[in-house]
């Protein structure tokens, strides 16, 4: 081998083997990038909701820092929750520091109007999906990203600019259905109940969805209520996405 030939194969070796051993080496964790959000106080089941979310992920190794708990009730903004107003929701997404490797999370849970959007008690108004879509373009960009929305009438926070390839979206409801459960003595809807359920075991966001939805419809049918009609979209880049925690 001449000594040009060598020093070529070396040159091109130390391009190729730290890619090599890279690929060898286990996948990183992804560490996800979290917002909880409980929009209304006026019954304790959303806060209830959000607050369980944030204990299975710490539980399952997500640092607190990383979470992002929102809330309208006044008793839990003086244990340090943040007010779930409508501009700091948009602005801790926006402000989520997904990088490549990381993975989002947003569930909010609240009422649901109708051709409107996801009641925001505090701001008096609600959250709209293409608000919530311009946010996750910020904060989460092209990372895989998981957006949660319970309440009545939030299917449209499954279609329209909501969709991009690297989103799983899951919605309590039919765009012009409502759904069960915001009553008092219940410690979560029928949605949040079934989701946080249905997550222990699941090992990807498609088999937690489709567990949820069949629970939902389950509880529907044992108290003879409409069906509610949960809807998902997932894209084509995230369609296999494990839940990782």
């Amino acid at each position: 081998m001449t000594a040009r030939l060598f020093y070529a194969v070396v040159f091109v070796l130390a391009l190729i083997c730290p890619l090599a051993a890279s690929a060898a080496m286990p996948g990183r964790t992804a560490n996800w990038q979290v917002v909880l959000a409980a929009g209304d106080a006026s019954l304790p089941v959303f806060d209830d909701a959000t607050a369980a979310f944030a204990r299975r992920l710490v539980a399952a190794g997500v640092p607190p820092a990383d979470i992002h708990r929102l809330s309208a009730s006044a008793a839990e903004q003086k244990a340090g929750i943040a007010p779930a107003t409508r501009g700091r929701l948009l602005k801790e997404i926006a402000d989520l520091p997904a990088r490549p490797g990381d993975r989002c999370l947003v569930f909010l849970t609240s009422h649901g109007e109708r051709g409107a959007g996801l009641w925001l008690s505090l701001s008096n108004t609600v959250l709209t999906p293409d608000e919530l879509a311009r946010a996750l373009s910020i904060g989460c960009a092209a990372v895989p990203t998981v957006v949660i929305v319970s309440g009545c009438y939030t299917g449209a926070f499954a279609a329209g600019a909501m969709r991009r390839p690297n989103r799983i979206i899951l919605t309590a409801a039919r765009a012009d259905r409502p759904s069960f459960g915001c009553q008092a003595g219940r410690t979560y809807t029928f949605f949040d109940q079934c989701l946080l359920e249905a997550l222990p075991g699941a090992g990807l966001w498609r088999e937690a969805f489709a567990r949820t939805a069949k629970c939902v419809r389950r509880m529907e049918d044992q108290l003879r209520m409409g069906r509610s009609e949960p809807q998902a979209y997932f894209g084509a880049t995230v369609r296999q996405l494990s839940l990782g925690f």
